[in-house]
This record gives C-alpha cells, structure tokens and sequence, in this order.
C-alpha cells in the first residue's frame, strides 16, 4: 500500500523530498525545530541519533502513552 503524506512542517528543508520508508533512518536533527545540539544531547542521554532511534524509545513512548491516557480521560 503506498502512504503520502505532506511532512514539510515536521522536517527540515534538507529533508523534505525524502520517502518516507528512509526518514526513520534520517538523523533527529532532521526533525523541524531540533538542533545540532539537541540532537546531540539526546545521543549522549539516551543513545538516539535517528528519528526511528526517538521514536522507538521506551521513555519517550511512556510519556506520550501517559499523555495520551491522561487527555482520553478528560
């Protein structure tokens, strides 16, 4: 099945033709609004370099699964 989707205001310029099956191997930095530096605070902190690497992360995936059950409850 083939999925589109206009990803321009999540990423960075530099990576905005990018298929989508190849962003998940793109560095965190590819993301809209994460800098250099942040991305290499989230490698030293929690080992992340991709965007696959963030969106794998056990602590991240905790804190949005919280988020989520917190705002389905209101």
């Amino acid at each position: 099945m083939t999925v589109t989707a206009n990803l321009d205001k999540l990423l960075d310029k530099a990576y905005e033709k990018y298929d989508l099956d190849a962003l998940p191997k793109a560095p965190v930095n590819a993301l809209a609004g994460v800098s250099d530096a942040d991305a290499e605070s989230l490698a030293k902190a929690f080992n992340i370099k991709t965007i696959g690497d963030l969106g794998r992360n056990k602590y991240f995936r905790a804190a949005v699964a919280i988020v989520n059950l917190v705002e389905a409850s209101k």
